[in-house]
């Protein structure tokens, strides 16, 4: 059983991989600038995780953005099994149309089962989605237009991404992720 910090384990996941791997150009800014908020939700079912995503997205909307720009919401003791999760979304999605917060905010998922549709579960290519707890990433869509617009060719990210793991391959990736 793990029982290493769920928000220690994923800010070395942001730091090694995410940053350290570049697999975001854009998250090193807002760590720099320390605007990442990481929440450790305590939730057990994902009606309480539910009720706790609508809290961090009405926080995340109502924060200075200069404080807080985007939250980690980590939520290890729910949503273990990837397909649950994955249909969690569905979910997110809608509170964020009843919260009447679709283009403002985003929510992109981390998992550490995840597997794009179509893909083989050790295909190293999941592994850009994969973080050491099932997890919530609340994005302002503002921040991301910034960043986008800014960026010389935001479409060579993902095929960067590819080759940057296929060149690490999983053990290498296991390696990294080691406490």
């Amino acid at each position: 059983m793990n029982t290493e910090d769920p928000i220690v384990a994923t800010r070395r996941w942001l730091e090694r991989a995410v940053i350290g791997l570049n697999l975001c150009p854009f998250a090193k800014a807002v760590h720099a600038k320390r605007q990442i908020r990481y929440v450790h939700s305590p939730a057990r079912t994902p009606e309480a995780l539910l009720e706790q995503l609508a809290d961090e997205l009405r926080f995340l909307h109502a924060a200075n953005p200069d404080t807080v720009d985007t939250t980690l919401l980590v939520h290890p003791q729910v949503l273990g099994d990837f397909l649950e999760f994955n249909d969690f979304l569905d979910d997110a999605d809608a509170l964020l149309a009843r919260l009447d917060l679709e283009g403002e905010i985003q929510v992109a998922s981390f998992h550490p089962d995840y597997r794009f549709a179509g893909t083989g579960p050790d295909e190293i290519g999941n592994f850009t989605n994969r973080a050491p707890y099932p997890t919530l990433h609340l994005l302002r869509e503002a921040s991301i237009d910034r960043a986008i617009a800014a960026y010389p060719d935001p479409d060579v990210i993902v095929e960067r991404n590819i080759a940057t793991l296929e060149a690490l391959g999983i053990g290498g990736w296991r390696e990294l992720m080691r406490p």
